[in-house]
């Protein structure tokens, strides 16, 4: 994604949101014409790629079938563009539409329309049901799956090959030997890439978080954030991979997800965890790699991360009908192909998805889309990840070095969590 990116609200930003009066703004305009405010993130790696291309032939193609309505399209990067709405709608300008990374906040706090008010029954009913299912609060659907991501193990075929390794490992013990392997190949800065900067920290968290054996939350829904399995998994990370120059000589906690992409790219970093667009980016930089399932503490982590990004409509402008004609084209199975074959990501229709696992075209895809079904998502639902998210973002990183603490940070991340969920009741 991600991508995703992939990242939350701010906590303050999200807080402001929720607070902050609706104030009236015109999305109408004198000759009866109605024009959306759209703010979307950019998926892209360089201009020649933004998204900002994609949504603005999709808005012109719209504006010709529907001469009354206009989309007014603004994209920006995913390290602000969560902060530029929850900004905005502080300051009583929401937008008619977001493309963002969270939306349960809005919901909270009543600012969002649900997915039946704005989709037609057939829109609706193609989305796929469990990642649908993930942007429900109140067992209400509010936050609409943009697009979806699984992450897989990436291996530079080339580096594996120096360093006498056959195949991607499945346990961490075969992770940390080959990593070590690796440390000794000529030109190999990091053996194995640790995103836990601001940028990646709660996805690489949680990949490891799974990997051995935890999670953010159980199957009721409850935090399990400071649980033995994760304060081992921490405790290992530091001991077993960082302690020990595996992941280079920068530290983690200031490294973030696209500079270890990039560094993969050039053939410093021998391993890695990462989504579908890191085929893209690395195949064009020439770098031979292999995708493997994600190496658990005892074996193949039984789950991977599915990451959706999020499409959310403001009430505020009351453009409801107008914003549900737009989403319907959206979301119809030629524009979803369009934007997820462009940044090799999953799509979120059941009808997309079927011709993407049909055609040769994106045949690498289908292993990240065969990982859908099993993977585990977010807490999204929650108005408290944002917070979480942030607080993770802040502390995660300092656990793996020297002399960290997994056991209290995690705790102090639970606690915190726990008393945002408290006062959201």
């Amino acid at each position: 994604m991600q991508r995703r990116r992939f990242l939350g609200l701010t906590a303050a930003g999200a807080a402001t949101a929720a607070l902050a009066p609706a104030l009236s703004a015109c999305g109408s305009e004198a000759s009866g014409a109605t024009t959306l405010k759209l703010v979307a993130a950019d998926y892209g790696d360089k201009p020649g790629n933004s998204s900002k291309k994609y949504w603005d032939a999709l808005a012109r193609e719209f504006h010709e079938k529907n001469s009354k309505i206009k989309i007014d399209v603004e994209v920006y990067s995913w390290n602000e563009v969560d902060k530029k709405v929850a900004d905005m709608v502080a300051a009583g300008k929401a937008p008619d539409l977001a493309q963002i990374g969270a939306y349960a906040d809005f919901a909270a706090a009543g600012k969002l329309y649900s997915a039946e008010q704005l989709l037609t029954v057939p829109t609706q009913a193609d989305l796929i049901a469990s990642i649908a299912k993930a942007g429900e609060v109140n067992r209400v659907q509010y936050g609409l799956p943009f697009v979806a991501s699984t992450r897989l193990l990436f291996c530079n075929k080339t580096l594996f090959a120096q360093a006498g390794i056959a195949k991607p490992p499945e346990s961490w013990d075969e992770l940390k030997a080959a990593a070590t392997k690796l440390q000794n190949v000529k030109g190999v800065k990091m053996p194995f890439g640790l995103p836990l900067g601001p940028e990646e920290a709660p996805a690489e968290t949680m990949l490891w978080m799974l990997g051995g054996g935890g999670g953010y939350t159980d199957h009721n829904g409850a935090y399990t954030i400071d649980s033995k399995e994760n304060v081992q998994t921490f405790d290992w990370l530091r001991e077993e991979l960082v302690g020990k120059g595996l992941t280079g000589s920068g530290d983690p906690a200031r490294t973030n997800r696209q500079d270890v992409f990039d560094a993969f790219c050039r053939g410093e970093v021998g391993m890695l965890h990462g989504h579908p667009t890191l085929m893209q980016q690395a195949t064009a930089k020439g770098v031979k790699y292999m995708t493997a399932p994600l190496p658990g503490a005892k074996g193949k982590a039984k789950s991977t991360m599915g990451v959706a990004d999020w499409m959310m409509a403001f009430k505020q402008n009351g453009n409801r009908e107008q914003i549900g004609l737009f989403l319907d084209f959206v979301y119809s199975t030629k524009n979803v192909l369009d934007f997820t074959g462009q940044y090799d990501l999953l799509p979120v229709t059941s009808s997309a998805s079927d011709q993407m696992l049909g055609d040769d075209k994106h045949k690498d895809l289908r292993q990240f889309l065969e990982q859908l079904e099993n993977a585990t998502f977010y807490p999204a639902d929650k108005t408290s990840w944002a917070r979480v998210s942030k607080d993770l973002k802040e502390k995660i990183g300092a656990v793996v070095k020297k002399g960290g603490d997994p056991a209290s940070v995690l705790s102090e991340i639970k606690r915190d969590a726990d008393s945002q969920e408290i006062a959201a009741r």
